[in-house]
């Protein structure tokens, strides 16, 4: 009889999810995501980490998480594919790893067959340079060292052949990106698996008695086979660069050997930029001044120098335009949105959508939703 029963039971559940649509097997879950690690122990800057994770989510198939020292030692690699170390400072990010968390990376890339990132401090941190504390794991190391705090701007880059396979969005395109004091790096051993991916085109050397004709020509972007696994890195912030943030998942995906997809075409702007821009002395005064203009009482003041500073290409501006969103004039909040939305500052979004909520004006209303609706992934 229970036999009889469990049959009957077995044709009412095959009959109701026979009456069923269909499950749609496309919708991606986190099981099959390709989870990305964000180092953001001591070392990692806050901003990075949150730009870094940001630039992974325009990658729908990606599921970026923070991960911390105190996590890798408590065996969390294991839930990840690829470990990425964003941009801060690359000796206390090695620090803050410790003998033992240094070796569990190593092991992770090296015999686990996982990929690690390094972006400008992360890059520093991969080096293999003679009497430098650092992970040792790539085939470069890093030069210059006296004047390792070069300067920071928008800077050029120039992909080489094998760069242009893994970004082929960017071939015959202008190739720029936000720096910060990152690694000038020439290869060591030129292994078989090391490939030059990008060079430095800017002459970086804005502080006074840093020397010229160090950085042109040297490596920018590399990839490397390393172990079981894959390592790639970049002296730059492309996370940071409106238009050239996509480059990021990009990255994610060649070390998790995972295929190379494109992205929606809103994402990728590489002509917004033309020239370099180089924080010498001048432009951090005029940063400095711009800044204060924020704060005018006239409107049209604050607007000139929002724009202002877009054109300046400063980084941290992108940031001060949130600030902007509650100002108590109108204008300036719609220039703000508007601003927001065109640096592709999508950590903002939250902002965004609490300032629609309460805003009253029609404009700015208007403005805010467009930034919404262009930020949303």
């Amino acid at each position: 009889m229970k036999t009889f029963f469990t049959f009957i039971g077995l044709i009412v559940v095959f009959n109701f999810t026979a009456c069923q649509p269909s499950i749609d097997v496309s919708v991606e879950t986190d099981f099959n995501k390709i989870v990305v690690g964000v180092f953001n122990g001591n070392g990692a800057g806050a901003t990075s980490v949150i730009e870094t994770i940001e630039a992974l989510k325009i990658d729908k198939k990606i599921k970026p998480v923070a991960i911390s020292a105190a996590q890798i030692m408590n065996g969390e690699l294991n839930d990840i594919d690829a470990l990425i170390f964003p941009g801060g400072s690359g000796s206390k990010e090695l620090n803050n790893l410790g003998k033992l968390g240094q070796q569990k990376v190593k092991d992770f890339v090296i015999k686990d067959g996982k990929g690690v990132i390094g972006i400008c401090a992360g890059a520093y941190l991969f080096c293999s340079t003679p009497g430098y504390p650092s992970l040792q794991l790539a085939d470069v190391k890093h030069i210059d060292r006296a004047h390792y705090n070069r300067g920071r701007g928008l800077i050029a880059f120039q992909l080489t052949s094998e760069g242009e396979k893994i970004f082929p969005e960017l071939k015959g395109k202008h190739q720029f990106a936000q720096y910060y004091d990152g690694p000038v790096m020439e290869a060591l051993h030129t292994e078989k698996s090391f490939s030059k991916l990008a060079s430095y085109v800017t002459d970086i050397h804005p502080k006074k008695g840093t020397p010229e004709g160090i950085t042109p020509g040297k490596i920018f972007i590399y990839n490397q086979e390393l172990g079981k696994g894959r390592l790639f890195a970049i002296a730059g912030h492309t996370e940071s660069t409106p238009g050239m943030r996509w480059m990021i998942p990009r990255m994610a995906r060649w070390v998790t050997r995972s295929e190379l997809v494109s992205y929606p075409a809103k994402w990728i702007d590489p002509n917004r930029n033309t020239h370099a821009i180089l924080f010498d002395s001048e432009n951090q005064k005029l940063e400095k001044k711009l800044w204060w203009k924020l704060f005018d009482s006239n409107p049209a003041v604050q607007i000139a120098a929002i724009d202002s500073l877009y054109d300046l290409r400063s980084r941290p501006a992108v940031r001060w335009n949130i600030g902007l969103l509650r100002n108590d004039n109108p204008q300036v909040r719609a220039h703000a949105a508007q601003m927001v939305a065109k640096t592709e500052y999508t950590d903002a979004l939250q902002d965004l959508k609490i300032a629609l909520e309460t805003e009253q004006n029609q404009d700015a209303k208007q403005a805010l939703k467009d930034a919404i609706d262009l930020l949303k992934f």
